[in-house]
């Protein structure tokens, strides 16, 4: 499927997800400008917000019973009714234990807080993108660039989906005592405050400053490779997608079991490790789970976490980039101002 550029008595020419147009002849290009997916001039600022809020929310639904499994296996001291040896036998658990919905509470308060932190979080990624290897590589793609642009990116996706985590973890975890996401959200704010939504924040950024900076800059690596003419490739972003959060999940498991203590205050682990009261810090965080389970507990769940990031990042971006490309497409096709 081919979008058209040009007005009258123009041809009819290949039409990139960047929003360049390539000579479907073999006219000459220049390669400067096109070996690196641009911020698409065709494609506003809200075609790459909408296309993002769509990934994340697709993303949450189809992985989420996944993510459920995972918080659990994290756990530093599970209740022996919840130790796991692997994700199929533990949502065969759970739904024959706890019923069939189990898996998915907390599904709708993960959703309301995907959509705007995805949206945002694509929309920053791709105007920075462009800024920054414009500053960097003069046209060219630029890892660094891409890194840092993921990295600002995060900022933004965090400050949203942080309470949503919060909210979500907790409902979650075995015996958990919330019900309903209004009624967690009520329960931690009268008994712990406005703070604890935010309690984990620092971990969070200091967890996905590094997944995401490996995970942009893998995922551009590899669509050079597979894609090189950055067409619109559903196989091609599906693989460079899941590779690279499979590799960022890897390198950044240790961190997301601090997080998962931190927004879960496992009330268990805590009394086991003496801590009366809130845990608060990374610091205090990479301590605790050293303290129970040595150097081991910093890799706990990381099979579940890959399989849960492979095909979550796998079905993000190629969401993302088939968005991209309709909605870029029915707004030339219609002629409609950026």
């Amino acid at each position: 499927m081919e979008l058209r550029c040009g007005g009258m008595g123009s041809q009819t020419v290949g039409r990139r997800m960047d929003g360049d147009c390539r000579d479907g002849g073999g006219g000459s290009k220049d390669a400067g400008s096109e070996d690196y997916e641009n911020l698409p001039t065709s494609a506003s600022l809200s075609t790459h917000m909408t296309a993002g809020a769509m990934a994340g929310i697709m993303e949450h639904m189809v992985m989420y019973p996944v993510d459920s499994v995972k918080t659990r296996m994290q756990s530093l001291n599970p209740d022996p009714k919840a130790q796991y040896t692997s994700i199929y036998g533990a949502l065969k658990k759970i739904v024959r234990t706890e019923g069939f919905w189990r898996p998915l509470r907390g599904l709708n308060v993960m959703v309301m807080g995907a959509g705007p932190a995805h949206a945002m979080y694509f929309g920053c990624y791709e105007k920075m993108k462009r800024t920054l290897n414009a500053v960097f590589h003069h046209h060219g793609n630029s890892h660094i660039a891409n890194g840092i642009a993921g990295s600002m990116a995060t900022l933004l996706h965090d400050a949203v989906m942080n309470p949503a985590e919060v909210v979500k973890q907790r409902m979650q975890m075995y015996n958990s005592p919330h019900r309903s996401a209004l009624g967690c959200i009520r329960t931690v704010w009268r008994t712990e405050g406005l703070r604890a939504f935010y309690r984990s924040y620092t971990t969070q950024l200091t967890m996905n400053i590094p997944f995401q900076s490996i995970h942009f800059i893998t995922y551009e690596f590899l669509q050079e490779q597979v894609n090189p003419h950055r067409g619109y490739n559903p196989q091609s972003h599906i693989l460079s997608g899941g590779l690279a959060g499979a590799l960022a999940a890897a390198a950044t498991t240790p961190l997301d079991v601090c997080k998962t203590l931190l927004n879960t205050q496992e009330n268990m682990a805590l009394s086991l490790a003496n801590i009366s009261g809130r845990l608060t810090g990374m610091a205090n965080a990479f301590r605790t789970v050293y303290q129970l389970n040595g150097l081991p507990g910093y890799f706990k769940g990381m099979q579940a976490r890959i399989i849960y990031q492979m095909p979550s990042t796998a079905i993000s971006w190629s969401v993302y980039e088939f968005f991209k490309y309709f909605l870029t497409k029915h707004k030339l096709e219609n002629r409609t101002p950026y």
